[in-house]
């Protein structure tokens, strides 16, 4: 048997997961524990870095406590101990792995270094409880607050980037409308649970880089941002706006319509030009109901089995981090305890 303990701290969650594959490459989750920080960040419309290393600190031992007793193992059982090296906050990817590394040191263990959008990019393949299964060529969809790219995927670590954003990814698109619109952190939910009843067709809004691979939406926030004071009547200045309930629900659906439509439409465009048979998608944003209906079709459509993330793996977690590490590790990678975190560690260089 071989058992990973892994540490997630690339940004405002503080996670820690203990991953173990059986001889026969069976694997089981034995435990993932995750601290949320939105409530603490949530008054501040975003992340406040200082704040994020400081509740991971306190978070962290926390966690680990927590983890190691609800999968009935001693820290020295585990064969490796991994942590997020990047991309990410500094400050915050800082102190996983510090953990990680004084652990490998203390415990004699291989330390293993984790790409946090490897994490995503093969989170689709994991299984919970149940573990994984073996990676598949396809076209991967990243798209969270932070990250929206498209990659090819012909196997562990054999990674093409596609396509990624200009300048805004989705979620952080969503976050910034939706604070123009006076709704909560993080924006994705709050906008997600409005559109459901609004009309998307509504309001007629851009949809960039129609001829490329590469995404960009900050085209598509700042539109929203002009078209806001011809809906109220009042100065671009007087945000966030309050809008008539049925006027935010058709905005809110308008806006994530057109994120949608990029997205599905780059998506697929990449999976035929690629020639695979399968499609991914992980992230935050994969959360998204309507996108996940919208790409299913699509895929169907054009021929293309779709393989999503359990939704609560598409959020930051450590049960990814660790699933990543354990294929790495037994495809014979290991890291240095030297090497430094990346706060701009890219998937493919």
């Amino acid at each position: 048997m071989t058992t990973v303990l892994a540490l997630e701290t690339s940004c405002d969650e503080t996670a820690v997961a203990i991953l173990r594959a059986g001889d026969d490459r069976s694997q089981e989750l034995l435990a993932s524990e995750i601290a949320s920080q939105v409530a603490a960040h949530e008054k501040f419309g975003g992340i406040v870095p200082e704040i994020a290393s400081r509740n991971h600190l306190i978070y962290a031992p926390q966690l680990l406590g927590r983890a190691v007793t609800a999968a009935r193992i001693d820290f020295s059982e585990a064969d490796a101990f991994a942590a997020t090296s990047g991309p990410g906050l500094a400050s915050s990817l800082m102190i996983g792995a510090s953990i990680a590394k004084g652990l490998a040191i203390g415990f004699g263990k291989t330390y293993l270094a984790i790409n946090h959008l490897e994490g995503h990019l093969l989170s689709p393949f994991f299984h919970g409880a149940d573990g994984g299964e073996q990676i598949k060529p396809n076209v991967s969809l990243i798209v969270s607050g932070g990250h929206t790219m498209s990659v090819l995927v012909r196997g562990l670590t054999e990674y093409q980037l596609i396509g990624r954003t200009l300048d805004d990814a989705a979620g952080e698109a969503f976050d910034k409308v939706a604070k123009m619109l006076g709704l909560g952190y993080p924006g994705g939910p709050e906008i997600e649970k409005r559109a459901r009843v609004g009309d998307s067709n509504r309001f007629d809004l851009p949809r960039s880089m129609r001829d490329s691979e590469n995404f960009s939406f900050s085209g598509l926030k700042t539109a929203v941002r002009y078209l806001l004071p011809k809906i109220e009547e009042r100065r671009l200045t007087q945000a966030p706006y309050k809008l008539d309930e049925r006027v935010l629900a058709d905005l809110c659906a308008s806006f994530q319509q057109a994120i949608i439509d990029v997205l599905v439409t780059k998506t697929i465009a990449a999976a035929q030009k690629h020639h695979v048979d399968l499609v991914t998608v992980s992230g935050g944003v994969s959360c998204n109901q309507e996108l996940r209906r919208q790409l299913g079709e699509a895929c169907r459509r054009a021929g293309f089995d779709l393989k999503t993330a359990e939704s609560w793996l598409c959020t930051d977690n450590a049960a990814m981090i660790a699933f990543a590490a354990l294929l790495r590790l037994q495809a014979g990678f290991q890291s240095k305890l030297t090497e430094e975190i990346d706060p701009n560690l890219a998937l493919v260089t």
